[in-house]
């Protein structure tokens, strides 16, 4: 850390948002990379395990901030999903589960043939499921892109996070069983957590498009009344120490299948979603060391491996009787590479029970770190390959 970079707190995650602005944009117009991908490698640069810029990380507010931004995107992807198409075509859920326990008990094997503990073999494994929905939307979004490849990656990320959600949340309750022998206090943070999330999403689903049609403005204001339930969603599942991200997405999923529309030019949320994005990246990149990252840099980098071949070959397996090419199974599960975002926000909301799970995790750090960049990148390119972008991305 550098005494000289040292700033008033007050100012530093103003000035580091600000820097990682112009460098996505820059960036993105010199290189043509993700935008998230450079707001990553800003907040990993600036963090106060690097060069000392920013405060450390465990704050509070910053992390009920990357809450809030994760919300709106998980939101607009449960918006997105499309649960009749799903029910039409049962093959597309039937390659989620196959690439999301695929890949645990791929990673679970990998991180015990290692040497690593059977609990964090698990954790590691169940982390891994997950495709992080901030990413592939974000990338999408940019991309302007669309077509079988987009529409499979949102819906698989979607339901293979879920599941990843689920089977952590069990293996934490099975940790708290373990330490305190309590099987009340391991079955509340565990399955009833995940239920109750879900039904206060849903109750949100329900409550703000009514009251949005009570007050006869279902057009224009949908930014502003969705965002808004988002916030208060988020802060609810805070206080209660719910799951923000089973709850957001329940909550965007139902709203969908009220009826609700939203216009295209609301995407990512309009400008509040743009600028919100920036500091979920930073928050999550200054979570990250450089010296923990490298302790598990040979397990993570292995992780990191196995995973996108599980992932890819197990949409790839269900791609024809799902209904598109081999070629398009195998870049739908290319698409499904970015994790970071999702693993380091599950983790962070763990603290509450005293567990600080990334200290423990070095392997993960390492995967993290290296998708963060990597990840975007390789949904971009996914996508490109796939012609479903617009050819002013391109």
């Amino acid at each position: 850390m550098l005494d000289t970079l040292s700033i008033p707190y007050e100012l530093a995650w103003p000035f580091a948002i600000a820097i990682g602005w112009m460098v996505g944009e820059f960036g993105h117009r010199w290189t043509g990379l993700p935008r998230i991908s450079l707001y990553g490698l800003v907040g990993f640069v600036l963090a106060n395990t690097q060069i000392g810029f920013l405060p450390k990380s465990v704050d509070g507010n910053m992390l009920a901030l990357a809450d809030v931004a994760f919300g709106l995107i998980l939101f607009e992807l449960g918006y997105r999903i499309n649960l009749h198409w799903l029910k039409i075509n049962p093959w597309i859920a039937a390659s989620s589960v196959a690439e999301a326990l695929g890949t645990f008990i791929a990673v679970y094997y990998v991180a015990a043939w290692y040497g690593a503990s059977t609990m964090t073999a698990l954790l590691l494994a169940s982390l891994a499921m997950s495709t992080s929905p901030a990413g592939i939307l974000r990338v999408i979004n940019e991309q302007a892109s669309s077509g079988q490849v987009t529409e499979r990656a949102l819906h698989l990320s979607a339901l293979n996070s879920v599941m990843a959600v689920f089977s952590f949340k069990v293996i934490i309750g099975y940790w708290l069983f373990q330490s305190s022998g309590s099987i009340l206090k391991a079955g509340w943070n565990s399955l009833v957590v995940l239920i109750l999330s879900a039904l206060l999403g849903a109750l949100f689903g329900v409550l703000i498009p009514a009251l949005r049609r009570r007050l006869g403005n279902v057009g224009s204001d949908a930014t502003v009344g969705f965002a808004i339930g988002v916030i208060l969603l988020v802060a609810l599942s805070h206080a209660l120490n719910f799951s923000p991200i089973l709850a957001t997405l329940s909550f965007g999923l139902v709203a969908r299948h009220r009826r609700e529309t939203l216009s295209q030019t609301q995407r990512n949320f309009g400008v509040l979603g743009d600028l919100l994005v920036i500091p979920l990246f930073l928050f999550v990149a200054t979570t990250l060391q450089w010296q923990q990252a490298m302790e598990g840099i040979v397990l993570g980098l292995l992780i990191i491996i196995v995973r996108i071949i599980t992932k890819t070959l197990g949409v790839t397996m269900f791609a024809h009787v799902s209904g598109i090419s081999w070629r398009k199974g195998l870049l739908t599960g290319l698409a499904l590479s970015p994790a970071s975002v999702f693993a380091i926000l599950v983790l962070e909301q763990t603290r509450y029970l005293q567990i600080d799970l990334m200290t423990q995790l070095a392997p993960l750090a390492a995967m993290v770190l290296v998708m963060e960049v990597v990840g975007p990148i390789l949904t971009q390119r996914a996508l490109i390959w796939a012609r479903e972008t617009s050819n002013e991305e391109v």
